[in-house]
């Protein structure tokens, strides 16, 4: 008696905290993954990073602080501040200028930009990042609030089972075994309720997590959705991709940041300069009239050093291989990715559509034609209970199906780099194509001069 009366408390904490969540209102995700896109700190940090590189590219291209002089020349050891008895001695100001080669600097601007502008499209990459798990998470936690719903539904009939198995035993006609197995399966129900309940307090944190606010901060239930279907071929989302996928484009950047970091190594073969100028004052002195003089200069340096300007150039060539080679694999794994969420979809909505209309409807009929045969003593009781099983578990297949599929589509989104939600219009970057070949020629261009 007991264990019964604990059972009973149990279920209706149960009840009483899925009442609890029903009166919440239903979480739109839209509104999660803006909020996840203004809070997160992750992202925050990877756009300070690109506001940061944004400033080191401001600074690139700029001239070096010109220098002031000022020297007291030619002065005699003995009056160190006397100017009129030595004509050689005077006070002297002048200003130098370091001037890189022609093309050096704007070249060295353009390097900055492109790395700059690499980290903004990092940063884009990171929000769709974000925006998948955040919709991961949030059709996990509608599969297990479906899970709970069904075990609830379940417990009410276990308890309808173990009514008619009490009632034919205490006419004669059932056995007390059946009453012992229906409490047996009514605890398995237990357990599997508490796991669930535990996974989806997980999953709340999780979000929360993603969401960077307190993570007991409590998250309603999920609302049912349809099934939406995409329309597009495999070409078609592999060229969206190229064209929107953010990390596509950092690369290309990365690659011609090599490009352009290799026409700087070729500059440095040329001097870089300094420009001076100095003005002299002077005092009269004995037949000296003491007139002023002035000095101008210039100073290079002597490019002598030509193993360290060979391995700038191997460097450079070595950075473009290395980003169109991971624009390559990027490429290859897109197209994989593409493919197999497509598959996984398809295998989904064709058994969230066989649950629907074909096996839940025939489980259903079947557990209820096993009841009603069960009570004028047709069937046994194990065919009673694999009838509820089975009808369980379609039914739990249905909504993870359901989930699956949504997360899925949540992948293929971050995979391309697109929203399906948007209308289908695919608009490409202006050159890219002709930006690829050219990476590509470069890079074999570059590894030629390095070796």
């Amino acid at each position: 008696m007991r264990f019964y009366l604990t059972i009973l408390t149990f279920l209706v904490l149960a009840a009483g905290s899925a009442r609890a969540d029903e009166t919440r209102p239903a979480e739109n995700l839209p509104a999660l993954i803006d909020t996840a896109l203004a809070n997160n700190p992750e992202l925050k940090s990877t756009q300070a990073r690109w506001r940061m590189y944004v400033g080191k590219a401001r600074q690139a291209g700029s001239l070096d602080d010109p220098m002031f002089m000022f020297k007291l020349q030619n002065m005699l050891a003995r009056e160190p501040l006397v100017f009129n008895k030595d004509p050689q001695s005077g006070k002297v100001i002048g200003i130098s200028q370091q001037l890189p080669f022609w093309g050096k600097r704007a070249i060295r601007e353009e390097i900055a930009g492109y790395e700059a502008e690499s980290y903004r499209w990092q940063a884009e990459e990171r929000k769709l990042e974000l925006k998948r798990m955040v919709s991961e998470t949030y059709y996990q936690i509608y599969a297990v609030d479906k899970a709970l719903e069904i075990i609830e539904k379940n417990l009410h009939i276990i308890g309808d089972f173990i009514t008619i198995a009490e009632s034919r035993y205490s006419v004669g006609q059932g056995v007390q075994q059946d009453i012992f197995k229906a409490g047996l399966e009514r605890s398995k129900m237990l357990d599997m309720q508490i796991t669930l309940q535990q996974q989806r307090t997980s999953l709340a944190a999780n979000l929360n997590y993603l969401l960077y606010r307190p993570s007991n901060t409590p998250v309603g239930p999920v609302a049912d959705f349809e099934l939406p279907i995409i329309s597009r071929s495999v070409q078609e989302l592999n060229d969206l991709a190229y064209d929107k996928r953010p990390q596509v484009k950092s690369l290309i950047l990365l690659a011609n940041k090599g490009m352009a970091g290799h026409r700087l190594a070729r500059k440095e073969i040329y001097p870089d300069f300094n420009l001076s100028f100095e003005y002299m004052f002077r005092e009269a002195s004995m037949n000296d009239p003491g007139f002023n003089m002035f000095s101008l200069g210039v100073t290079f340096n002597i490019p002598f050093q030509q193993a360290k300007r060979r391995a700038m150039l191997a460097e450079s060539s070595s950075e473009t291989d290395m980003a169109v080679e991971e624009l390559n694999g990027l490429k290859n794994s897109i197209g994989y990715a593409i493919n197999d969420s497509l598959a996984q979809m398809e295998r989904r909505r064709k058994l969230v559509e066989l649950y629907k209309t074909g096996i839940i409807p025939q489980a259903e009929q079947s557990l209820e034609s096993a009841v009603i045969s069960y009570r004028v003593g047709k069937v046994d009781f194990l065919n009673l209970l694999d009838g509820r099983v089975n009808l369980f578990n379609y039914e739990k297949e249905l909504y993870e199906s359901k989930a699956e599929y949504m997360m899925k589509l949540a992948q293929l989104e971050a995979t391309v780099g697109f929203d399906f939600a948007q209308p289908p219009v695919i608009r490409f970057l202006s050159g890219v194509e002709g930006k690829k070949e050219e990476i590509q020629k470069s890079a074999e261009d570059n590894s030629h001069v390095a070796k």
